[in-house]
């Protein structure tokens, strides 16, 4: 599992969006656990890092959050909902066993959710999506997390959805890899580690 920078505690590895925000929990797979997304600045802070808002697009949202405490805190507890439900679905597909229904469930929920407040515009000779009033919403910053979930659920991408091969990570990633055979989220870390304590146990056992 990658080591938080000092800058910020999230790591951006996971190849797209849904992944990166599954990846918002250290230590899935030990005792160790550590949550991320510990307050609604937090979640902030990670939607900013992951570029789905602006530096003053946070600032609008933190104080919005700073005069309605209790709604924030409701986003939060659905943000962390919304990423446990992207983790049971793409974790099943990643070792392809059923795909759990209630997860389904909640993210489809969310997907019709952000659909509500999204909409079609021509600019510069193109149609895109658009965002209704994201600043005046608390949980706008999770619409395009459900957006990118669904996409990579109904896309070929789907495939190349895994697991880091760590026994301590457990974070996903899409692998982009020309072979496809990438096996960690992050090589200088996980990969680093794992060959380390490889080289250890075969020392130890000579």
């Amino acid at each position: 599992m990658p080591q938080p920078n000092p800058k910020s505690p999230f790591e951006y590895t996971g190849g797209t969006l849904s992944l990166d925000f599954a990846n918002t929990v250290n230590g899935r797979a030990n005792d160790r656990r550590e949550e991320l997304l510990t307050s609604y600045k937090r979640l902030v802070e990670w939607a900013q890092g992951a570029k789905v808002i602006t530096p003053s697009d946070a600032d609008r949202r933190q104080r919005l959050a700073n005069e309605a405490p209790g709604p924030a805190q409701s986003t939060l507890r659905h943000a962390i909902e919304l990423r446990e439900a992207i983790y049971a679905i793409f974790s099943a597909v990643a070792e392809r066993r059923g795909i759990p229904s209630t997860a389904l469930a909640r993210l489809n929920a969310s997907i019709q959710n952000a659909a509500e407040h999204a909409r079609i515009v021509h600019t510069n000779r193109r149609f895109v999506w658009e965002w209704i009033l994201p600043e005046s919403r608390l949980d706008s910053v999770l619409w395009p997390v459900a957006r990118s979930a669904s996409e990579l659920l109904t896309s070929d991408d789907l495939a190349y959805v895994r697991g880091c091969a760590s026994e301590t990570c457990a974070w996903l990633f899409l692998d982009k890899t020309k072979n496809h055979g990438r096996r960690w989220c992050e090589m200088k870390t996980c990969g680093n580690r794992d060959k380390a304590r490889r080289y250890y146990q075969r020392q130890k056992g000579g």
